[in-house]
């Protein structure tokens, strides 16, 4: 066998330990604008955790008009946040999607109330008018399943009506509005829960079924680096996290940052209120949820029967 000299060998060995460094990249496109809803993602990305990984992530900002799902589903990112009851809804569309790992256990988002409300349970809401979005599937729930007649005026995201002292019913995320409303003046608006409906939707991480098939070693990376995120924004000092927050939308303060945090620990948000150790449960997807979430929709009507099945609609091939 003829050997090689030291400086061939040399010259053989260079382009494969610079292919092997090369960073993999990935686009996540957020729902809405960097918040402390998005924690894991920012304290992975501050404290090199994706780096570690392989990977060069970019996060981008979402918004009213994120218009996420498009997106991944197109390939102009390679992962999305979303809500796992739209994100259903859009698969029985036929959109290319697969729902991979959890944001929280149970997607935030409620109703609020004034906090001299007489409003103190759904049934109370018989009668009265709700600020929302339209196509909220929560609101075809409370119809439909506890039989609630309710009028509906389309929300612009505004908190101003709990300011007035006029009785107000809005559509909101419990870690943050509350907050801005304290902050606004007034006193702090109760929140109905939606799980406490037993309506338990997740917020989730959704990727293109192409980029899926094509990319599991990626995606597997993503979520180990994407769970340590969570993991030390939760427990550890979140600074780091924060000051990538406030460099990507400078409405955040270091107060709102620290309460929406905290609001998220109290909350179980992340780490799951079922009884599973909060550890265990980060990221996490459960199988059956889903199979009752989807019997669920189209019981409502609002999800055609057999359009989507669970393994259609997710995975848990990537979770470490």
């Amino acid at each position: 066998m003829k050997l090689l000299h030291s400086s061939t060998l040399l010259l053989v060995l260079l382009p494969s330990i610079s292919m092997a460094a090369e960073p993999f990249k990935l686009t996540v496109q957020l729902d809405w604008v960097a918040e402390p809803e998005h924690g894991g993602f920012y304290q992975a990305q501050a404290k090199g955790y994706f780096a570690a990984e392989g990977l060069d992530v970019t996060i981008l900002p979402g918004g009213p008009n994120a218009f996420v799902m498009p997106k991944v589903a197109t390939g102009q990112a390679d992962i999305g946040q979303a809500d796992s009851t739209n994100t259903l809804l859009q698969q029985a569309e036929g959109l290319p999607v697969l729902q991979f790992g959890a944001v929280f256990q149970d997607d935030p988002s409620g109703l609020l109330v004034n906090a001299e409300s007489s409003i103190r349970t759904f049934t109370d809401l018989e009668g009265k008018t709700i600020v929302a979005r339209p196509e909220w599937a929560f609101l075809v729930y409370l119809r439909e399943k506890l039989g609630l007649h309710f009028n509906i005026v389309p929300t612009n995201y505004a908190i101003s009506g709990f300011l007035t002292g006029q009785e107000i019913i809005q559509q909101g995320y419990y870690i943050a509005e509350p907050y801005h409303i304290v902050k606004a003046g007034a006193k702090s608006p109760r929140f109905l829960a939606t799980w406490d409906a037993d309506f338990r939707a997740y917020a989730v991480l959704v990727t293109n079924r192409r980029f899926a098939r094509q990319h599991p070693a990626e995606l597997n990376a993503f979520l180990r680096a994407y769970i340590k995120g969570w993991h030390d924004y939760l427990e550890s000092d979140p600074t780091p996290a924060h000051a990538l927050m406030k460099a990507a939308n400078p409405n955040n303060t270091d107060d709102f940052m620290l309460a929406s945090r905290q609001l998220i620990i109290d909350g179980k948000l992340v780490t799951g209120r079922d009884a599973v150790p909060g550890d265990d449960a980060i990221g996490r997807l459960d199988p059956a949820r889903y199979a009752r979430q989807i019997a669920q929709l189209e019981e409502l009507g609002i999800l055609k029967k057999g359009t989507v099945t669970v393994e259609q609609a997710m995975t848990t091939e990537f979770l470490p």
